[in-house]
């Protein structure tokens, strides 16, 4: 909505408003003494013929005033003693990016964040602009601030708004279409960003619902549903979308936020778009996107497309479009954190406007005042700690077409404990590195120590995993070309490996680290374990080429026994491209 009209004084734009305060280097909302207004200015549209001259030469007047004076609304704001005014001027001032974090998420719905900080300033007028719902006694009572945060964010499918009649279902009563868990820490160190399939079946509970006429009707619960129906279906509301998030991971939610398609459109437009990169081109006829490789500057109806895109990417499925939601939502907060749009007042005017008229929120988060608190705790969190996560999941086994997901119980249930017990998913990543390099380290120090001589070498080769005959020539290349001649081929391994190893006896050491370096073997590579008889009856190690065998002779790269990470993973800092 355009932010004309929406100023203290009648025609103002509030953009014109914001000054430069030269003693503490930041814009400010400065409030001329202009004639007594209304104490709750209402939403109205202006017209371009509007904010006539006159008024701007009001605006020109007041800027020849000391900014500090005309900040503050005394009688006579030039006799304020020095002392106080320079009391009132921080002495250091924290990273504006830090203090006016802004998020989106559901598809949008971290938005309320842009709402929560430069949304105070005028606080009554945006007050008006929110709609609430009851919780139904579904949350905790709504986040605190020396507690572990957990606000459940939900996007919809409701096709209200203009241009919207192509997206989503139609008719739809606004189903639980992007739903994500964020979950900020007690310290506000870091956050978790948990999206929750649509098509995972669930069990929606019985959802005691406020009725219009203040009275409560249980609606009934389904057994073995999609998790979207917890909303909308059977006349549920957000309050039964947060049972269901309970149910399903033990998390009770503190608040929730809703948001539709608009919300999507108002926010990039307001912020002036936000840059997005395809790995592939993209001409997706129904999510309505056309875009070649590369990066964009995306913003309204086709950042909207951009978010709604998924036969176009990875395996065409709503998982694939969780992937580039995620990534969508990480360029629109290093957009919101940016300098470009923290410094420039009318976004930040619009960017209140689109956030408060986007979110349906819950009754314990009904004000400006409430929304500027969880806005000031998230905005302690540095986005490069946020990771965005999905609830590991697998094709549903009874559908004979894949077309739901279910938990994948293991993988799942581990990410929901560390949730509920509030363990970092960047600290784990740090844990696991820590763990790498003593793991490294031990690896290594296989490597070192006394070699045996080539002759003095006894080893059998297996395959167990590398292309018919490796073993033989293998052993051909250790006799005559390496000098192990007490050396003989064991035929295959009982398993495939996907790396080759050599195990060995302890009192074989030095044999294996001989063996390591003619090879060329990492120290992950060499397994400590028992030594096996040979056909002369004597002890000797195992060597058991895998999957990584490259061939006989060919030495194995020293890094090639630390597996690769199969699990994909993302921070709001990375630019990701979607492929």
């Amino acid at each position: 909505m355009d932010a004309q009209s929406r100023g203290r004084a009648e025609d103002i734009d509030p953009a014109d408003q914001w000054v430069l305060n030269p003693d503490t280097g930041d814009y400010e909302l400065r409030l001329s003494p202009s004639p007594p207004q209304s104490p709750v200015p209402r939403p109205r549209r202006a017209t371009p013929a509007e904010a006539p001259a006159p008024e701007r030469d009001g605006r020109e007047d007041r800027e020849d005033r000391e900014v500090p004076a005309s900040r503050r609304r005394r009688a006579a704001p030039e006799e304020e003693p020095p002392g106080r005014r320079g009391r009132r001027r921080p002495a250091k001032k924290k990273s504006r990016g830090k203090r006016i974090l802004l998020w989106t998420g559901g598809t949008t719905a971290f938005v309320v964040l842009a709402a929560g900080t430069a949304g105070y300033l005028y606080l009554q007028h945006l007050n008006g602009n929110i709609q609430s719902v009851s919780d139904d006694g579904a949350g905790t009572g709504g986040f605190s601030k020396d507690k572990a945060i957990n606000i459940l964010l939900i996007g919809t499918d409701k096709r209200t708004g203009d241009g919207n009649e192509g997206y989503g279902d139609n008719g739809s009563a606004g189903h639980a279409d992007t739903n994500i868990l964020l979950h900020v820490s007690k310290d506000r160190s870091n956050a978790t960003a948990l999206s929750i399939p649509r098509d995972l079946i669930v069990d929606v509970p019985d959802c005691p619902t406020t009725q219009e006429d203040g009275s409560t009707k249980v609606i009934p619960g389904e057994s073995e549903v999609r998790f979207n129906t917890s909303l909308g279906q059977n006349e549920r509301t957000p309050s039964c979308t947060m049972r269901t998030v309970t149910e399903l991971t033990g998390v009770t939610p503190d608040n929730f936020m809703v948001a539709d398609f608009n919300a999507v459109k108002t926010l990039t437009s307001a912020v002036g778009g936000v840059e997005v990169c395809l790995a592939k081109d993209i001409d997706d006829p129904d999510s309505h996107l056309n875009l070649p490789a590369g990066k964009h500057t995306i913003e309204g109806e086709e950042a909207l497309a951009f978010v709604r895109t998924r036969h176009s990417v990875g395996f065409g499925g709503d998982l694939s479009r969780i992937e580039i939601q995620q990534q969508f939502l990480s360029a629109l907060m290093r957009k919101l954190k940016s300098n470009d749009t923290l410094t420039s007042p009318s976004k930040m005017v619009k960017l209140a406007e689109a956030g408060t008229e986007a979110l349906t929120v819950d009754s314990k988060l009904d004000s400006i005042t409430k929304l500027k608190d969880l806005g000031l705790e998230l905005g302690k969190l540095n986005i490069k700690n946020l990771t965005f996560a999905t609830v590991p999941v697998v094709d549903n086994p009874a559908e004979k077409v894949a077309a739901t997901v279910v938990l994948k119980e293991g993988p799942a249930q581990q990410v929901f404990d560390m949730i509920k017990n509030d363990v970092s998913f960047t600290e784990v990543k740090e844990k696991e590195k820590e763990e790498q390099k003593k793991e490294d380290a031990a690896d290594a120090a296989r490597l070192k120590g006394e070699k045996s001589e080539p002759g003095e070498v006894r080893v059998r080769v297996m395959n167990g995993g590398a292309s018919d005959g490796s073993a033989g020539r293998e052993l051909t290349y250790l006799q005559n070309e390496a000098g192990v001649t007490k050396s003989e081929n064991a035929g295959n391994a009982p398993d495939d490996l996907d790396k080759t190893t050599l195990e060995y006896a302890p009192d074989q050491a030095d044999q294996a680290r001989a063996l390591a370096e003619i090879l060329g073997l990492s120290g992950a590579a060499l397994k400590p374990g028992e030594s096996v008889t040979n056909s002369q009856g004597l002890p000797t190690m195992t060597l058991t080429l895998g999957k990584d065998f490259k061939g006989a002779g060919v030495k194995l790269d020293a890094a090639s026994g630390k597996a690769p990470e199969d699990v994909q993973k993302s921070t709001a800092d990375k630019v990701e491209c979607a492929k």
